[in-house]
């Protein structure tokens, strides 16, 4: 991370997973403009996986995550 950049806590919602972890992002940007941003891939760290059902367990905790923009359906800050 560089000093121009800021970690970011967020939760994603995907057709079948809940992801929860930071990105990086610009001081005083927004999520949305992170977003725009993305390419292919969003970088996902200190990452954990969890089903998207009520009450799902953790399927995946990993220090670094790729997550595919076009699965993304909901992402939001957590603060």
């Amino acid at each position: 991370m560089t000093q121009t950049e800021s970690r970011t806590k967020v939760t994603i919602l995907t057709g079948s997973y809940r992801i929860k972890g930071y990105i990086q992002v610009m001081p005083g940007a927004r999520v949305t403009d992170y977003m725009v941003e993305a390419r292919g891939f969003i970088a996902v760290t200190d990452a954990e996986v969890w089903e998207l059902v009520v009450g799902g367990r953790q399927l995946i905790s990993a220090p670094f995550l790729n997550v595919s923009r076009d699965h993304i359906q909901v992402i939001m800050p957590q603060h």
